[in-house]
């Protein structure tokens, strides 16, 4: 079993125990810590500021001086080696096509990624909650019903 098996089975044992159903993980860690869960290691404070960093180039957006829409201005690629995230930045005229087009790349892969587990969790959902609209969806049309 991974560390995130062992992990979902004490979210489960935390729901079957407390009988709450929306969860709060910061619960849940606590839970999980009075039962002998090793407790992480605070992170090098080095570590922590380049996350702040990374956040903080993530949220830089700029507008087109052209059309006016907003773009982001830092991407993240993957280094050589490892799973170290370069940052590059759009306007730099350092910056190859042959970056953006990896970072917009990977973006896009985890844009639809996202969009497919969504529509599996909607469909999920929808399958043991069918609702007005799912039955509308299934119901024969008009010409169908009147033949």
């Amino acid at each position: 079993m991974t560390k995130h098996q062992e992990m979902q089975a004490i979210m489960r044992r935390y729901r079957d125990e407390t009988g709450e159903s929306d969860i709060d993980m910061r619960h849940v860690a606590q839970f999980a810590a009075d039962r002998g869960w090793p407790l992480a290691q605070p992170m090098d404070p080095i570590e922590l500021l380049a996350k702040e960093f990374a956040r903080a180039a993530r949220e830089e957006i700029k507008h087109d001086q052209a059309t006016g829409k907003p773009y982001r201005v830092n991407h993240a690629i993957p280094a050589e080696t490892g799973q170290l995230r370069l940052w590059i930045d759009i306007d730099n005229p350092k910056t190859t096509r042959n970056k953006m087009v990896k970072s917009l790349g990977i973006r896009r892969e985890q844009m639809v990624g996202d969009g497919l587990q969504l529509s599996y969790d909607a469909d999920h959902w929808n399958s043991i909650h069918q609702d007005d609209v799912a039955w509308r969806k299934n119901a024969p049309s008009e010409d169908e019903a009147a033949n």
